[in-house]
């Protein structure tokens, strides 16, 4: 029970922090006697801090849906990706038939400066055979990554090379971005996409904006559509970008803590020209802090879907095993007095994570008009006095259906069953990975950017019947059958899934070739995929029209 023990003495420095010196309360003690007891007399054999570990979870999902607990593995998990960066050989990789493939080599990291690049194959991480073997991801992560400095040996196939090569890495550490990309519109409008709100966000942000003013930007769609927040610091330096000095960018108060501002620092430098920030149900925390102080000081148009709805604050409590609890401490509210956070019930994390489901049950999804909010969660913007609602996320300005239409992506992909076996078993990557590895020197001089390679590539009716070979193939070793044919389901299926696997082999293949940034810029091309982007454009290429928005009182629909 020493474990317990050490908690207990956590729990009760907190408590004498805000209380002034106590004993322990009785509530305490019975939880301690009761554990005590179990320890030393149970019939069987139990962990004890198993036992301590369920207890704290179960006491911490009473409370509320973000206070957590955090075993040391992880927590080291979890904020791997906030952090910005890793130690390891800087190679991103996918396992096909339990094979390591290098899709791409971090630029000056350091398996790059021994020679390796894209399509090589690791097969052996020191004296251990990894491929053939059935590896699970995270064990091979584990065997390529380590401190900065330690050396680790791996042994690589590489196509037209009979032998396999030896390589010696010093692992470094390798940068991990969290801005997936940016580029111009148009001649005077950026665009730019950020994934989650690590400690790199803000000098990516400020890097993406710099590159694009350069190019001449003068306004800026903001796409925060699906990420999920991340730092708070981050998404405060990012917004202040939007505003002008002493302007709140956020506020956090709750029962125990004081009312806290959160101010812009300086004069941003996209405090003048037109903003656009896409925001969906998934859109959550630091990005509903940004898309809050945007909306309520009438910065920017918010175009899309209302919020997820994480308004709560968690303050990290270290425990002495090197595990965590993250407490929620007080709640966020925008600068008007918005709480972003959505209602939940004590106890009930299933209902409430179930909530964007019950959106779409309701019809929310399809139409703004399904929305029926109470007079007492209304509030004035700070310039406009436009009319905007608290009660949980961020309501758009402009509002975006999800594209049902029978020619659009996600009514296609929920109907084709066979496009979803075929990208779901990874045939079509294992495809693309192929067809680079035998022709990455040509397809690159062929195609040496996004403008060629996304004008002039087809996806031919030669590279669906290769590809449906391909999944057939997988199929028969799969089912352990000599061969395997469509069903007749899936020949009814195929004209359906046939424009899908076109748009997704042609996307997969300007990833692997060119990069993460014009793999979005295709995906935002094709129209299909990010339904908010056109309105979007539309409305900041309209002064008329962006300017209503930021002045209409009940907003507006699309």
């Amino acid at each position: 029970m020493k474990q317990f023990v050490c908690v207990c003495i956590v729990l009760i420095g907190i408590h004498s922090c805000t209380y002034g010196q106590k004993n322990l309360d009785p509530e305490l003690q019975k939880i301690s006697t009761a554990l005590y007891y179990i320890d030393n007399l149970y019939v069987d054999s139990v962990s004890s801090s198993k036992l301590v570990e369920d207890a704290i979870v179960g006491v911490l999902a009473k409370l509320d849906p973000h206070s957590t607990y955090l075993s040391a593995e992880e927590l080291k998990e979890a904020d791997e990706p906030l952090q910005g960066n890793f130690d390891g050989i800087g190679v991103q990789f996918n396992m096909l038939t339990d094979t390591l493939y290098i899709v791409d080599v971090v630029s000056g990291g350091p398996s790059e400066k021994v020679g390796i690049r894209a399509g090589d194959r690791i097969i052996q991480v020191n004296d251990t055979l990894i491929a053939g073997v059935k590896m699970k991801t995270n064990d091979v992560m584990s065997r390529l990554r380590g401190p900065k400095g330690t050396t680790v040996n791996v042994k690589i196939l590489r196509k037209n090379n009979p032998e396999l090569l030896n390589f010696k890495i010093i692992r470094d550490k390798i940068p991990f971005h969290s801005l997936n990309a940016y580029y111009m519109l148009d001649a005077e409008t950026g665009y730019i996409k950020l994934d989650r709100f690590a400690a790199t966000s803000y000098d990516e942000f400020k890097t993406a904006v710099t590159q694009l003013q350069a190019q001449g930007m003068k306004n800026l769609i903001f796409d925060l559509q699906s990420n999920g927040g991340g730092y708070l610091e981050a998404g405060i330096m990012i917004a202040n970008e939007f505003l002008k000095q002493n302007q709140l960018i956020v506020y956090t108060e709750g029962l125990h803590q004081r009312r806290k501002d959160d101010k812009a620092r300086f004069n941003g430098t996209l405090s003048t020209g037109r903003i656009i920030i896409l925001v969906d149900e998934n859109t959550a925390s630091a990005s509903e802090i940004v898309s809050g102080a945007v909306q309520d000081w009438d910065r920017g148009v918010i175009v899309g879907r209302r919020t997820f709805g994480k308004g709560l604050v968690q303050r990290p409590v270290p425990l002495p095993d090197g595990s965590m609890i993250r407490l929620t401490t007080a709640r966020y509210y925008t600068p008007t007095g918005r709480s972003i956070q959505k209602p939940y019930e004590n106890g009930k994390l299933e209902s409430y994570y179930k909530d964007i489901a019950v959106r779409f049950d309701r019809g929310e999804m399809l139409s703004a008009d399904s929305i029926h909010l109470p007079d007492s969660l209304k509030y004035n913007t700070l310039v406009s006095h436009r009319t905007v609602y608290g009660g949980g996320g961020i309501m758009p300005d402009y509002f975006v259906p999800i594209n049902t239409d029978t020619t659009g992506w996600y009514y296609l992909a929920a109907k084709t069953s066979l496009y979803r076996e075929i990208y779901g078993n990874g045939t079509i990557y294992k495809y693309i990975t192929k067809l680079i590895d035998d022709n990455r020197d040509n397809l690159k001089k062929q195609y040496p950017d996004y403008a060629t390679l996304g004008k002039t590539f087809t996806v031919s009716d030669k590279i669906i019947n290769e590809l449906l070979e391909l999944y057939k193939k997988d199929k028969a070793e799969e089912l352990k059958e000599k061969s395997y044919q469509l069903t007749e389901e899936q020949q009814k299926d195929l004209p359906k899934a046939k424009p899908l696997i076109q748009f997704q082999v042609k996307g997969y293949l300007i990833r692997e070739l060119l990069g993460e940034n014009d793999y979005y810029h295709y995906l935002n091309d094709s129209d299909v995929y990010n339904d908010a982007l056109p309105k979007a454009i539309e409305i900041i290429n309209n002064p008329a029209e962006y300017d209503k928005l930021l002045e209409n009182n009940e907003g507006s629909q699309g």
